[in-house]
């Protein structure tokens, strides 16, 4: 009886370890194929061109139409900026970069935007912020599949390389607002940065609870004119959209529904959008929209508010106060109605 058991034992011990060096190779073999799969889906991230690579040259126009291609920098360092005139984050580095223009010039080194967009628009950004770096337009260059596909590889705007004289690559693929200043800061000073170099302090994940909301005054899509200082003594619900925006068309309808069911009951909603104000008009036809839906100019509000996301939203209290934390995306954002409708 007892030999049996200890065969019985035996048989199972072996059949276990059998069984676990099986499942540990097919272990092996998923992973392998879950590499394969993301490798063919194209999943992971874009190469970056490596330090030291001779960067091809390129033409394209500048915002007075001339024709400017990047051997014309040669002898300087260039800092190549891939841009967008309506990128939210390239909006506030323009304004950072604007006071480092003349250090990074005595450095030998030029700003050069690639950049989205037709010249009015590019120039608008431009003298807003004192930005006098050369700017080339890619939609009215041959050399656009070139730059997008081949040089940023489908990267995101602002993504920067910093050239050396030959225009060999000099520092790695800089990517988002941060890394491009750091870039800059240190080519302006020949690679050593003060001490006391001014950082930027813009606000980039929301303005806090208990921070004086920022005023305005815009124009609505019917023609009139919205203000926040109508809205005191009244909770306000401050709402930032986009037209263009998925999650913004799955919220609107709640909002709208919210509203028309809790108008009276003391809480204000105002929709922010941006871009065109017939696409505005459009989403607040088709999503039943009866409060204000005010149009910023680019993301000049979401700056002051701190934040370029979409859909995100502010409780603004009675004395004009942020009263929460910002609420992102249409979940959070209608907790935080609910709040504020619970709290009047």
């Amino acid at each position: 009886m007892v030999a049996c058991i200890v065969i019985e034992a035996l048989v199972a011990i072996t059949l276990g370890l059998v069984l676990f060096q099986v499942l540990k190779q097919q272990g092996r073999i998923l992973r392998r194929l879950d590499q394969l799969e993301l490798k063919a889906a194209g999943v992971s991230a874009p190469a970056e061109l490596e330090i030291g690579t001779l960067v091809q040259d390129f033409q394209a126009p500048d915002l007075s139409g001339k024709n400017v291609s990047l051997s014309d920098f040669r002898g300087r360092r260039v800092l190549l900026i891939y841009w967008n005139p309506q990128c939210g984050f390239c909006d506030m580095l323009a304004a950072e970069l604007a006071p480092l223009q003349t250090a990074l010039k005595k450095n030998n080194t030029e700003v050069v935007l690639v950049t989205y967009g037709d010249a009015e628009s590019n120039r608008k950004l431009a003298v807003e912020h004192g930005l006098d770096s050369t700017i080339l337009l890619m939609e009215s260059s041959p050399a656009k599949e070139f730059i997008v596909n081949e040089l940023f590889r489908h990267r995101g705007t602002p993504s920067a390389y910093l050239l050396d004289e030959q225009k060999l690559v000099i520092q790695a693929l800089a990517v988002g607002m941060d890394d491009i200043l750091r870039v800059a800061r240190e080519a302006s000073t020949g690679g050593h940065r003060p001490p006391l170099q001014r950082e930027s302090h813009i606000v980039r994940d929301g303005l806090k609870a208990g921070t004086p909301a920022p005023a305005f005054r815009l124009p609505d899509i019917d023609g009139g004119t919205v203000s926040l200082d109508q809205f005191r003594g009244r909770k306000l619900l401050l709402v930032f959209s986009d037209p263009q925006c998925a999650p913004c068309d799955q919220l609107a309808p709640k909002l709208a529904e919210l509203h028309r069911r809790h108008e009276n009951n003391g809480l204000a909603v105002v929709m922010v959008g941006r871009g065109d104000p017939e696409q505005n008009r459009k989403k607040a036809i088709k999503h039943g929209i009866s409060f204000p839906l005010v149009l910023q100019e680019k993301w000049k509000l979401s700056r002051q508010y701190g934040i370029f996301a979409t859909p995100v939203a502010f409780l603004v209290g009675k004395d004009g106060v942020i009263a929460r934390n910002v609420a992102t995306g249409p979940d959070e954002i209608m907790t935080l109605a609910y709040e504020g409708l619970a709290s009047n």
